[in-house]
Formats: C-alpha cells, structure tokens, sequence
C-alpha cells in the first residue's frame, strides 16, 4: 500500500505541510508506506495543449507526454494506492502550482466523449486538503465553496472518489505585528490554532486513514 501527499503550498512547515503529514500518520496507521511531495520543489509547467494524451493510437494516449521535473511524480501516482492533495487558497481557488499540477495529473485520463469517461486504469483513494484564512461561513460570499467543489468534482471524475477536508480561518503569521494585516484579530488567530487546528490535525489523520484503508 503506497499513499502519495502533494504539497501545493510553497511552505514545507506551515498548516497545509503539517496536515498532509498527519494525513500519512493516519495512512500509516493502516500499514501504508507515504511520500510527501512539495510541489514548490519541482521544475514544471502546466497543460501545454500538445493534445498527445488524446490522440488515438498515438504513445502517449491516455498519460502526459510533457518530460520534465513532474513526470517521474505522474508516474509514481499511477502505480499508487492514495493520493492526497493539499493546498492554500490564493485569490479563491489552488495555488498556481498545484493548479498546474492538477492539469498534467487530471486532463490525460479524460475523454472527449459523453460523459468525459475517464481512461485511469486503476484503483487510486484520493482526497483534497484545502487550507485558508477565511472562516466557513464566509466561503459561499466569496465562492470558495463552488471552486472547490468543482475542483473535486473533477477528481471524481478522474478517480471515481475524492474526500474533502476544509481547513478554515487558519493562523498565517506567527507575529501578526509584523505585517500589515489588520483585517484580523491576532488574539482570535492565536486561539483557534490553539483550540480548533489540533482537531483539524485530528481529521487529517483520518482521512488519511480512510484513504489507506479504501473507504
């Protein structure tokens, strides 16, 4: 069993870093072997509409023909039994590298026929980790709740599951005084992430868990 987490945030020890982690504790939990992988490591482009993946009959039918620093990981994801994805929002929607990364992982098994009937040819648990600053009843007035849904309504697509975890109102700074960031309050920051992002950890923990054990 081999659980891959990517990391689409460019921090490595920051909240959605720190969830993906506990998320391959609870992998483990179950006897699973996990990867973390940090995007912000890698050297690649998005989508380049060489349309390859499409052509039929063609070498690279059904996978991404593009060789560079993200092929080696698309491969490993194929051999895979889970796949985590975990990224901030920027401007209401994925990082840019994890939205690239989600165009070369998810637009080759796609099919340009009814349905967009996927050509993934195995079994692959997957899930979304989403981080941000915002709280959860603020999502629908800025329509996070609708990109994100869209977004793992594609991964279901693609994979035939996708788990969701929603991790809100998260603490960005450590010293709050330093940046000009006065549409937050430091001491409420500081208490949720005191309070309420230990049980997100929790949560982390057993999505990755579920994802380990196939449900």
């Amino acid at each position: 069993m081999n659980v891959i987490a990517v990391n689409g945030s460019p921090r490595k020890k920051w909240n959605t870093a720190m969830l993906l982690e506990k998320a391959l504790e609870g992998a483990a939990s179950k006897g699973a072997h996990g990867e973390l992988v940090h995007l912000y490591d890698l050297s690649y482009s998005g989508c380049t509409s060489c349309f390859a993946c499409k052509k039929i009959g063609g070498r690279s039918h059904g996978r991404c023909a593009v060789k560079d620093g993200l092929a080696p990981l698309l491969e490993r994801i194929a051999e895979a039994d889970g796949l985590i994805l975990g990224t901030p929002v920027y401007f209401g929607a994925e990082t840019g590298e994890m939205r690239s990364f989600l165009e070369r992982l998810l637009f080759p098994y796609l099919t340009y026929t009814p349905g967009y009937r996927s050509l993934f040819p195995g079994k692959l648990r997957t899930a979304l980790v989403y981080t941000m600053n915002i709280k959860e009843s603020d999502m629908p007035a800025y329509g996070y709740d609708a990109r994100i849904a869209a977004m793992r309504g594609a991964v279901e697509r693609v994979f035939g599951n996708c788990g969701l975890l929603l991790c809100t109102d998260t603490l960005q700074f450590e010293d709050y005084s330093r940046y000009l960031s006065t549409c937050w309050d430091p001491e409420a920051k500081a208490r949720r992430r005191a309070e309420v992002f230990p049980r997100d950890l929790e949560a982390a923990f057993g999505l990755g868990a579920e994802v380990a054990a196939g449900r």
